[in-house]
């Protein structure tokens, strides 16, 4: 009841009466008003007028189960586990996986004490600032083509901060989100299959919010969104834009059964489109100028002999050749 109070306010210009929300919900008006109270001790502005019922005024970045709830707009993200510490939403998220828990159930948390980037690299999470969030999903897809959510979830973040900040970022292949030639975001995608067939896919995210800094070893390459916009973003309502840009690529992805259908919007995104880049691979590196992704989701690089190599993520880093990017 709390969470569809509060979405009912949110959605609502006006007054709501009390003897309304009575109604639609069935209880008692103290019972409301009690409601009321909780989402004004959490930090929200409710104005109560008499003869007129309550009126949403405004919250701050508010990150909890029901607000987050209330933001949600899409089928992803319905069932919702937050945490305000935790060792790893990937890891609670594959638990709850192992458990049964549904496809779209998200795990959100404030804060991570075990966070793991690419090749196992721990990620900074402090308290209060950044969104650590893991989505379960149960493709009817073959093992192989697992690796391709990635970008999806990629293409996701970048829509999904255009649409909540206007921020333009961009996709550092295959799943770094830059702005401002650094790093916002990272996502690392961990599966549990059998050969013919997927059990669950947990997807993470962990995005740069609210950081008002960083320390010195990665201040050269790690941004936020707060560095980047000049103000703070409410990181509920974030990811309910991420999970709603997620929801509309993922059923492309899902239709074509690979990234066909995603190619060209992928590619407009791609920082490292059209420039020259160094691959770092286990069998030697090599430069040249990559093209974009196939439909597997695989970079294109073409060499200086014309020769085009398929670069496949998860097997090697790509580096721009005088930096980051």
């Amino acid at each position: 009841m709390k969470t569809e109070i509060l979405k009912l306010l949110k959605e609502n210009d006006g007054y709501i009466s009390g003897q309304e929300l009575c109604e639609r919900f069935g209880v008692s008006r103290t019972a409301i008003w009690k409601v009321i109270q909780n989402l004004e001790e959490e930090g929200y502005k409710i104005e109560a007028v008499r003869n007129k019922g309550y009126h949403f005024i405004d919250s701050c970045d508010i990150m909890t189960k029901t607000e987050i709830e209330s933001c949600i707009r899409g089928k992803l993200g319905r069932v919702v586990e937050y945490h305000d510490a935790i060792d790893s939403t990937n890891i609670r998220a594959k638990r709850l996986a192992e458990d049964g828990a549904l496809s779209g159930t998200l795990v959100v948390s404030d804060c991570q004490k075990a966070g793991r980037g690419r090749r196992g690299r721990e990620w900074v999470s402090p308290s209060g600032t950044n969104v650590f969030m893991s989505l379960i999903l149960r493709p009817d897809i073959l093992p192989g083509s697992a690796s391709m959510l990635t970008l999806v979830a990629a293409l996701a973040v970048h829509e999904g901060i255009l649409r909540e900040t206007g921020l333009e970022t961009s996709i550092k292949w295959p799943n770094d989100i830059v702005a401002g030639g650094k790093k916002l975001c990272g996502i690392l995608t961990e599966m549990s299959a059998e050969l013919e067939g997927i059990h669950y896919v947990v997807v993470g995210i962990g995005i740069n919010v609210n950081m008002e800094g960083f320390p010195e070893e990665v201040s050269s390459v790690a941004t936020s969104l707060y560095l980047e916009l000049g103000e703070k973003v409410r990181r509920s309502s974030l990811i309910a834009s991420i999970l709603e840009a997620f929801e509309g690529f993922y059923e492309e992805f899902i239709s074509q059964g690979d990234l066909s259908g995603l190619i060209s919007v992928y590619n407009s995104c791609m920082i490292n489109a059209g420039r020259e880049v160094r691959i770092l691979d286990h069998a030697g590196d090599y430069t040249g100028k990559a093209i974009g992704i196939n439909e597997k989701g695989e970079l294109l690089v073409e060499m200086q002999s014309g020769e085009v190599k398929h670069v496949i993520s998860g097997e090697v880093s790509v580096r721009g050749l005088y930096g980051y990017v």
